[in-house]
């Protein structure tokens, strides 16, 4: 039986720009074809809210996809929305060389299985504070605080609720405009 090939950083860089999403996760490839219209809408009313409390407050930088994530050279991830800390803002160079603080993975029926299980266990391999899982269908947002050793009880925000998240403590979040 023979070893199954595992792909780094130097085979991302020569794959195509077709307009694909490609990731390599833990050296395995994944293509995802671009969402439906709902998935943009949503990443673009929660980057904007979000992107504008972290600028009022000073507390770093909010980027959004398509933006490579180096967490390893066998991980190279595209998650929708980030948050880098000023304490971790030397990571952002021409990409993400390292963990953000906070990812935020919009989910579609594509990516829903991946972002809940496999992505989630290597954001927390990697040192990603915490991560956000948003489902514009069920208008929820699930909160894991990541840890490598632990599994975090997960925490879920819907509808009109309004989010809170460990990593910005001060945040309070309503989410009703980003269905909007």
């Amino acid at each position: 039986m023979g070893t199954k090939l595992k792909l780094t950083y130097q085979d991302y860089v020569l794959l195509p720009d077709d307009g694909k999403r490609y990731e390599i996760l833990d050296g395995d490839l994944y293509v995802t074809p671009s969402p439906t219209a709902r998935h943009p809408e949503v990443s673009f009313n929660l980057a904007l809210a979000l992107g504008q409390y972290v600028k009022c407050h000073g507390l770093g930088k909010v980027l959004a996809a398509p933006l490579d994530v180096i967490l390893a050279d066998d991980s190279i991830a595209q998650p929708d929305i980030l948050f880098i800390s000023n304490e971790r803002l030397p990571i952002v160079r021409d990409w993400v060389h390292g963990a953000p603080d906070l990812v935020i993975e919009i989910l579609s029926p594509g990516t829903r299985d991946r972002d809940r299980t496999l992505k989630r266990h290597l954001y927390a391999r990697h040192g990603v504070r915490e991560l956000w899982l948003v489902d514009p269908e069920a208008r929820s947002v699930v909160i894991h605080t990541l840890d490598p050793t632990t599994e975090s009880v997960p925490r879920t925000f819907a509808d009109r609720d309004i989010l809170i998240s460990d990593v910005l403590p001060t945040l309070r979040f309503p989410l009703e405009p980003i269905w909007a």
